[in-house]
């Protein structure tokens, strides 16, 4: 419970890091993984879902990335330079472009929680237009 309650506090303040997703993503795995997370959200029955498909392996590629980096990297992914980007494709298996596109996702999230943590995402959940307290 304080885990939880610490991850909404940095959430809220923008300070996640690359430790914070790991322990999301690893929650997520041990509630069932994502698919199995879509199928209990509201409002989406097994037909409205479709043949809408999450791989799984997605997960534990970006697992074994973060686990190559060092602690400093995961708690400062801007340090990551190319040099940095090579040695952790190395040690997850994996090629320099799978490190860039995890590092994209984190940023675009980081984005996207600053939006909504700011006035406007206030505004929104006044509006009730914005399910997730923040």
């Amino acid at each position: 419970m304080k885990k939880g309650r610490r991850a909404g506090e940095k959430l809220r303040a923008g300070r996640m890091d690359l430790n914070d997703y790991l322990d999301q993503m690893r929650q997520m795995k041990d509630m069932g993984g994502m698919q199995e997370m879509l199928a209990m959200m509201p409002g989406l029955s097994g037909k409205q879902m479709g043949n809408l498909k999450v791989d799984e392996r997605a997960l534990s590629r970006t697992e074994a990335i973060i686990l190559s980096m060092t602690l400093k990297e995961r708690s400062s992914p801007e340090i990551i330079s190319y040099s940095r980007k090579k040695r952790i494709a190395a040690g997850c298996g994996l090629k320099i472009e799978d490190v860039n596109r995890l590092l994209k996702q984190f940023d675009q999230m980081q984005t996207l929680i600053k939006q909504f943590s700011g006035p406007a995402g206030k505004k929104l959940q006044r509006k009730g237009k914005f399910p997730f307290p923040m």
